[in-house]
């Protein structure tokens, strides 16, 4: 078993090293590589519990754990020699990306519907992703720059993103916010705070910066967030919502993180309490109204299961489809 444990390693390792990390961070390339060509390493992040080797997971909690980030062969020797922390560790934790640019790629949903907004988030992380109506907005359209920013003035924290075509854009009228996490993160706890941005990958410029922004922002006003499974969990948070707003629920990026049958009903669950915004791999359920035609490496951004674009799945960029936001209005 473990060495069959260690081929997986091997392969997914080698898919990552190849196809994911470059051009974002040349120090994971270069861990991933040496997972690929050194056994003892890779028989290390195969004792790792199966759904938590994930690279970005077992990369971060390398880092949190303080492995050095110089020479590779010293990185490797670190690893081998703290090997039983770092997979007790890797077994206790979670990937909870909790980007707030994902908030780009929502806002020309979210702006199809009329407010107030009651905004409930599935696989909320922190919550860093309820609060679209607390960020400035820079999208770059060609030449053009499209910039909308909150009532009160621009925000600390800006959101920049690439946009194709010409969707209605502006500030959702959100009264109340609340999120369902299996382990939901305090943006007030040192710790949480330093999973989060541990997560963000060496070499992505700006995105730590933006995280830290946000979790102030979180730690200032804290939203309602509530430990539990998302289907079972959504009614009786929905329940809470105040009746003159419309309840919103989003799963941005969540559900390729729950079991397939999972997913049917916490789609089910979403459309029972009310709008459904989400943001997925085509692929990934069948919650669609239509086939989704996303670009390459986009997710579909569908209201309600009507496909209206596709996006960056963080945010850096979104692609309308006119013809879509038309029907969906």
């Amino acid at each position: 078993m473990q060495q069959d444990a260690v081929a997986f390693v091997v392969d997914r390792y080698r898919r990552f090293a190849r196809d994911e990390a470059p051009g974002r961070s040349a120090l994971y390339e270069s861990w991933a590589e040496r997972v690929v060509a050194d056994a003892a390493v890779a028989g290390v992040v195969a004792r790792v519990t199966e759904t938590h080797r994930q690279p970005p997971l077992v990369f971060a909690v390398m880092r949190l754990l303080g492995a050095p980030e110089g020479e590779v062969d010293a990185w490797a020797a670190w690893v081998v020699s703290h090997a039983d922390a770092l997979v007790a560790e890797c077994d206790s934790r979670s990937v909870q990306t909790n980007e707030p640019l994902r908030c780009a790629a929502l806002l020309p949903a979210l702006s199809l519907i009329d407010g107030p907004i009651a905004l409930l988030e599935v696989g909320a992380s922190a919550g860093l992703c309820l609060f679209p109506d607390r960020y400035s907005y820079r999208y770059r359209r060609g030449a053009d720059l499209v910039a909308l920013d909150p009532a009160d003035g621009p925000s600390p924290v800006v959101l920049e993103s690439d946009l194709e075509g010409e969707p209605l854009l502006r500030m959702p009228d959100i009264v109340w916010r609340a999120g369902i996490d299996l382990h939901p993160l305090d943006a007030r706890a040192p710790g949480d705070r330093d999973w989060l941005t541990g997560l963000v990958w060496p070499g992505e410029e700006g995105r730590r910066e933006r995280i830290v922004g946000a979790l102030d922002m979180a730690a200032s006003d804290p939203p309602l967030l509530v430990a539990g499974d998302g289907a079972v969990s959504l009614p009786a948070l929905a329940a809470e919502a105040p009746r003159e707003a419309t309840l919103v629920v989003t799963t941005p990026g969540v559900l390729a993180h729950v079991p397939r049958s999972g997913r049917v009903e916490l789609i089910a669950a979403a459309r029972r309490a009310g709008r459904w915004v989400t943001l997925d791999a085509p692929g990934l359920h069948d919650g669609w109204t239509t086939t989704p035609a996303v670009r390459r490496g986009g997710f579909a951004l569908a209201l309600d299961g009507d496909v209206l674009g596709s996006a960056d799945p963080l945010g850096a960029w979104v692609a309308w489809h006119p013809e879509s936001a038309v029907a969906a209005q």
